[in-house]
């Protein structure tokens, strides 16, 4: 038989979609082809191709070999078609006879000698693979990754030679074995925090409800400190969720085994960072840094010196979690439900207001300086908060009983529980009416929201963020309604940080 057929995936979003892979030998002067919408990268597999299957042993047809890429319409990009090409050309001219190809699915691109090498956008791949009935054979460098999810089929080989006697049955593969006993969480911890109560204690909220924080302080005071205890105090991942952020890291090439020991991503990209890397793009999409913070958080150091464009396109995917990058030819949806933390210098010198008098920042500086926020991405922010630098003095004491993460990690993880009861998702999704019914107000506390409002020049929406922050505080003291203390503890959250007095 002169055509042979076999399975690959591409790679389109979260999504991996089928490419099947048709081979064909005729009379002719010697020739190969590839057609189908290859870039670069895959136009160049018949010359890896060639040497792979010479330095095996196998002979090259010196036939014209006509190769087609279905469907014509799906870009195909890098070396990830390589084996099911080289198979494909084995087939077609005979030298494997009858052997079962149609039953699996081939991601792997080929060396020069024959051994085969990883690629990314491995784990969806997998998924619709066992969806459609098909063992997937990939690489031994992506075997690690195929193995962080559980009760799937995959093989994995390191060479060319041993795809070949799997096939024929002379020596077959193994199921790659599920990795177990990977870390849960490396980062610094809540204990190693010295002082600063109020700013525990907003980290404490916002891991409790998924809110948004934003931390004004001198440099030195514990900003990044604070931020990289996050994801310590954060709920494991679900099954369901680890597979999301998982299939969004194998995209990018990023390694997924912490990912799916339920370790929630943590993100943070330089102030030097471009529109195009936060929200992704590229001819063939690939996810930017708010997706691969998906379900996870997005830190932004030194978030003024962000060019002020950049931060305004985080603006919408705060609202939707999600981000739509559209292209000539198709349009790709990235999940982006992110929780963002971010930490600021209140002035160009970044000692405004520190109680020792060394700002020499004129008025107009601090003015120019703040003004780089938006005021529509300040009022996305629940919790804005003034970190103080502390004495020396403070800082040479023991940490005499400071709470660890495991500590404060139980408390969020039982508010988190009471809200999943509740309504389903975190308090930082309330909205409409499941807003109004699940933080509702008696009498006198809505007085006092309605004067704070009106004192302080507070946005409508700026008011459901308290709403959904004080929902967040009685949940942590497993309240059943909104008390006093929560509304006021919520409205002394809001509008601390320079700027965002105005909601």
């Amino acid at each position: 038989m002169s055509l042979a057929i076999l399975y690959s995936r591409a790679v389109l979003g979260t999504e991996s979609p089928l490419v099947t892979v048709e081979v064909h030998l005729s009379g002719g002067l010697p020739s190969l082809s590839i057609v189908g919408l290859p870039e670069t990268a895959v136009r160049e597999s018949k010359d890896r191709v060639r040497s792979a299957l010479l330095t095996a042993g196998f002979e090259f047809p010196q036939r014209r070999i006509t190769i087609n890429l279905a469907p014509a319409d799906l870009p195909k990009e890098g070396g990830r078609y390589d084996l099911a090409i080289a198979l494909g050309i084995l087939c077609a001219s005979q030298q494997l006879k009858k052997v079962p190809v149609h039953e699996y699915e081939w991601l792997a691109e080929l060396a020069l000698s024959g051994e085969l090498r990883g690629v990314t956008g491995v784990l969806p791949a997998m998924l619709a693979a066992q969806k459609a009935g098909r063992q997937l054979l990939v690489a031994q460098d992506n075997a690690q990754e195929a193995g962080c999810v559980q009760d799937t089929s995959v093989l994995a080989a390191s060479h060319l030679l041993q795809v070949c006697d799997h096939l024929q049955g002379r020596q077959r593969l193994t199921t790659i074995e599920p990795v177990m006993g990977c870390v849960r969480h490396v980062g610094a911890d809540m204990e190693q925090v010295r002082g600063q109560q109020q700013a525990r204690r907003a980290l404490e909220v916002a891991a409790a409800g998924q809110h948004n924080l934003l931390m004004s302080g001198p440099p030195g005071s514990g900003k990044s400190l604070l931020a990289s205890c996050l994801p310590g105090i954060l709920p494991e991942l679900t099954p369901a969720e680890r597979l999301q952020v998982a299939s969004l890291h194998s995209i990018a090439g990023l390694p997924v085994s912490a990912v799916c020991a339920g370790v929630r991503p943590y993100r943070a990209p330089h102030h030097t960072a471009s529109a195009i890397s936060l929200v992704g793009g590229g001819g063939i999409p690939r996810p930017g840094e708010i997706s691969l913070a998906h379900l996870g958080v997005l830190f932004l150091d030194e978030l003024p010196e962000f060019p002020r464009r950049v931060l305004d396109v985080l603006r919408q995917p705060l609202e939707t979690g999600d981000i739509l990058i559209s292209r000539a030819k198709r349009q790709v949806t990235f999940p982006a439900h992110f929780q963002l933390l971010a930490a600021m210098n209140p002035c160009p010198c970044g000692y405004f207001q520190d109680g020792t008098g060394r700002c020499r920042c004129s008025p107009e500086q601090i003015r120019r300086y703040q003004g780089r926020l938006s005021g529509p991405l300040l009022d996305r922010i629940d919790l804005q908060i003034q970190v103080n630098a502390l004495p020396a003095k403070s800082l040479l004491q023991a940490a005499a009983g400071q709470e660890s993460s495991t500590q404060v990690r139980a408390r969020v993880v039982a508010a988190w529980s009471r809200q999943l009861q509740r309504q389903g998702y975190s308090n930082r999704g309330l909205q409409g009416a499941d807003l109004y019914q699940h933080a509702a107000l008696a009498a006198t506390e809505a007085l006092l929201l309605a004067q704070a409002a009106e004192r302080l020049g507070l946005s409508a929406r700026a008011c459901h963020r308290i709403l959904r922050v004080a929902r967040t505080l009685a949940d942590l003291e497993a309240a059943a309604e909104i008390q006093r203390h929560h509304l006021l503890e919520a409205l002394a959250f809001r509008g601390t940080a320079p700027g965002g007095s105005a909601g």
